[in-house]
């Protein structure tokens, strides 16, 4: 049986990025996404839903979320859909929670102080705009093909 698992989501945070540690040094950070969905109903008025999604980022990723986004933030995420359960200590019951591992992220709307987006994975960091080449210096007359 074939399947396939991606979730892209383009959206503001609605809190500020909470990042911890586990017990051997893995950054983990947990935000939470608003995303919006605007449609015009049968008789023609105009409505928008909202979709709250919890979104959890590993390692270096983790690290540059808590560093760069902040509530309201504009943010592109792209990972997997994952299903958590679990016992509640307080009622006994067993509970379960969807939510997204981020596995990519670009940070959107520009440095406060800056300009810019970035892209990163968790295993490289990629800036939109890549550095300016230095100007070339003129070709001699014989190495010029034609």
């Amino acid at each position: 049986m074939a399947s396939f698992n991606k979730v892209i989501l383009l959206g503001n945070l609605t809190r500020d990025p909470e990042v911890r540690y586990t017990p051997k040094g893995s950054a983990v950070c947990d935000l939470g996404i608003a995303v919006n969905r605007v449609y015009t109903t049968d008789s023609g008025e105009r409505r928008e839903e909202v979709t709250y999604v919890d979104v959890v980022l590993w390692a270096r990723l983790a690290e540059i979320a808590g560093e760069y986004l902040k509530k309201g933030r504009p943010v592109f995420i792209e990972g997997r859909l994952q299903m958590d359960s679990w016992d509640d200590k307080q009622t006994g019951q067993k509970r379960t929670r969807l939510r997204v591992v981020g596995e990519s992220m670009q940070l959107l709307g520009g440095r406060p102080g800056g300009a810019g987006a970035a892209e990163m994975t968790g295993e490289n960091r990629q800036t939109s705009a890549p550095p300016k080449p230095s100007a070339p210096a003129a070709p001699d007359e014989d190495e010029i093909p034609f």
